[in-house]
């Protein structure tokens, strides 16, 4: 029989705003490192973000604030 861990629901929330927040926080950083300094074939030394990436990022970051808001964010 497999041992299982529980936790209530308070800590299994905040687990889940501390994940999403930190992932969110991930995608706006390098988004934001993108926007000041974009890798193009006149500034080689830019930060390179894939076009869909980008486009992805700014979805997702949305996304995730609209279900933190769920939490209570």
């Amino acid at each position: 029989m497999a041992k299982k861990l529980a936790i209530d629901y308070e800590t299994a929330d905040k687990i889940t705003v501390l994940n999403l927040k930190d992932y969110r926080d991930n995608l706006q950083t390098e988004l934001d490192k993108w926007r000041a300094n974009p890798k193009t074939e006149n500034n080689p030394g830019g930060y390179w973000l894939h076009d869909e990436d980008v486009v992805n990022n700014i979805k997702v970051i949305d996304a995730i604030s609209i279900v933190l808001k769920q939490y209570g964010e």
